[in-house]
C-alpha cells in the first residue's frame, strides 16, 4: 500500500534519548515535525519476564516516501536490541500541513 503521509513512532527510555532521536530525523529532513510524549508506562514481555518500564514515545511525521529510509535512521541510531518502530498511515488532514510536511522531508 502506497500513502502519502505517516506517523512512525519509536520509544525510548529517557527524555534526553527521545530529544536527540527527535531533534536528529529532524535534521537529517527524514521527520517535518516529531513529537515527544512522556512518561509513559509501557507493559511487555521480554526475555521470559513481563516488565514494566517508563518510556517516552517519539512520534515522527514525514512522507509515506520516506518512511523506509527513517525507520532505518531509527534503528541505526537506537539503543534497545528490538526498537518499537510502527509506521500508521495518515489518510487526511489539512492540506496545507500536509504539504508543508512533504516539503520539509526534501
Amino acid at each position: 500500500m502506497s500513502v502519502d503521509h505517516v506517523v512512525v513512532m519509536t520509544t525510548v527510555d529517557s527524555e534526553a534519548a527521545a530529544r536527540t532521536l527527535a531533534a536528529s530525523a529532524v535534521e537529517a529532513r527524514l521527520a517535518a515535525c516529531a513529537q515527544i510524549v512522556g512518561p509513559i508506562t509501557s507493559v511487555f514481555r521480554w526475555e521470559g519476564e513481563v516488565r514494566t518500564d517508563a518510556e517516552w514515545r517519539v512520534e515522527c511525521k514525514t512522507a509515506g516516501d520516506r518512511a523506509g529510509a527513517l525507520e532505518e535512521f531509527l534503528n541505526v541510531r537506537h539503543t534497545y536490541d528490538l526498537p518499537e518502530i510502527v509506521v500508521t498511515p495518515i489518510v487526511g488532514g489539512s492540506p496545507a500541513y500536509l504539504s508543508w510536511l512533504v516539503e520539509e522531508t526534501r
